[in-house]
C-alpha cells in the first residue's frame, strides 16, 4: 500500500510498528523513515495506520510519540485496520475533541491487490473528510464513503462474515468433491458457471490452498481477530449470528492446531483429515 502511493507520486514518511521488513522495503524505494508516530506525524497532512487491532491503532495515535503528539492543526488519521465500530467511533470522537479528523478505511483484497494498488476501500467519517483524503485512497485502490464515523468498520466485518462463512462452505464442498472421485480443476470450472459460482473459488482458493498450500494469503488468526469483533457487536445490537459463531469455532480449532499464521484456507485440513483425503494433493498447478 505504501509503494502505491509512492507510484501515485505522494511524498512518504513511514515508520515501523513491530515488524521493520515493510519499512525497509519502502524507504529503498523512496520513502523517509522517521523514529515514531510523532515523527511521522509532523511530515503529514494525513496520516494512515494499518496495524491488527484497537489497542495497537490507541498506541499509535494517543501513545507516547503518537500521532496526536505531531499532528499538525487540522491533520487527518486514516485508520485502515480492522477493528471494532465502536473502538473506531470513540477514536474518532478523541480526534475531534483536539481539532483533528479521522476517516475509518478499512480494506479488502489481500496482498495481490494491496500489491497491485486495487483493494476495496470502505471508508467511514465526516464526508469533506473523505473528499479531501480521496486521492490518497484512490493511489491504493477503489474507496467508497459508506457513511458516518464506524461505518467503514461495519462494512468490513459485513465482509468478515461472509467470506468466514463461504470459506467453511468452499472446504466442505471441494473435501466433499474429493471423497467422492472428482476432478477438482474440472469441478472449479463448472461450478464458476453455476449458482455456487463465488469469488474465493475462482480467485482466492487455487492459489491459498491449491497452489500454496495455505502459505501466504490472509492469516487465519487475524480472520478470527475479526469475526471476535463481529461477534462482539452484534451481541450488542441483540443479533442472532449462528453460523459465523460455528464458523469461529471451525477456525479456533485450526489456530489450537498450528495454523493461525497460515492462510485462513488451513481450516480444510480439519476436514481433510476427518475424510482422509488430500484435495490439493494432485491438483495440477493453476494457470494465473
Amino acid at each position: 500500500m505504501g509503494a502505491a502511493l509512492l507510484r501515485a507520486g505522494f511524498g512518504l514518511h513511514v515508520c515501523a510498528h513491530v515488524n521493520r521488513r515493510g519499512v525497509d522495503a519502502l524507504v529503498a524505494q523512496g520513502a523517509h523513515e522517521d523514529p515514531d508516530p510523532a515523527g511521522v506525524a509532523r511530515h503529514s497532512d494525513v496520516v494512515i495506520t494499518m496495524v491488527p487491532d484497537a489497542p495497537q491503532v490507541e498506541e499509535a495515535i494517543f501513545g507516547a510519540n503518537g500521532i496526536a503528539a505531531g499532528l499538525p492543526d487540522d491533520g487527518a488519521v486514516i485508520d485502515m485496520s480492522t477493528i471494532s465500530p465502536v473502538a473506531s467511533r470513540a477514536f474518532h470522537q478523541r480526534l475531534a475533541a483536539r481539532k483533528f479528523h479521522m476517516l475509518d478505511a478499512p480494506v479488502s483484497g489481500g496482498p495481490a491487490r494491496a500489491r497491485s494498488g486495487d483493494l476495496a476501500i470502505m471508508a467511514g467519517g465526516d464526508a469533506a473528510v473523505y473528499a479531501r483524503c480521496e486521492p490518497v485512497l484512490q493511489a491504493m485502490g477503489k474507496p467508497a464513503h459508506v457513511g458516518p464515523a464506524g461505518m467503514g468498520e461495519t462494512f468490513k466485518l459485513v465482509n468478515q462474515i461472509i467470506i468466514a462463512n463461504v470459506m467453511i462452505a468452499d472446504v466442505e464442498a471441494l473435501v466433499f468433491a474429493k471423497k467422492a472421485g472428482a476432478d477438482i480443476e474440472k469441478l472449479r470450472q463448472v461450478i464458476s458457471a453455476a449458482t455456487g459460482s463465488n469469488y474465493l473459488l475462482e480467485k482466492w482458493l487455487p492459489t491459498a490452498w491449491l497452489k500454496d498450500r495455505h502459505h501466504g494469503g490472509f492469516a487465519l488468526d487475524l480472520l478470527r481477530k475479526d469475526l471476535n469483533a463481529a461477534l462482539d457487536a452484534a451481541k450488542q445490537m441483540g443479533v442472532p449470528v449462528p453460523a459465523s459463531a460455528l464458523a469461529n469455532q471451525l477456525y479456533a480449532t485450526a489456530s489450537a492446531e498450528g495454523h493461525g499464521k497460515q492462510d485462513y484456507s488451513a481450516v480444510a485440513q480439519l476436514y481433510e483429515r476427518s475424510a482422509g483425503v488430500q484435495v490439493a494433493a494432485d491438483v495440477p498447478a493453476v494457470k494465473e
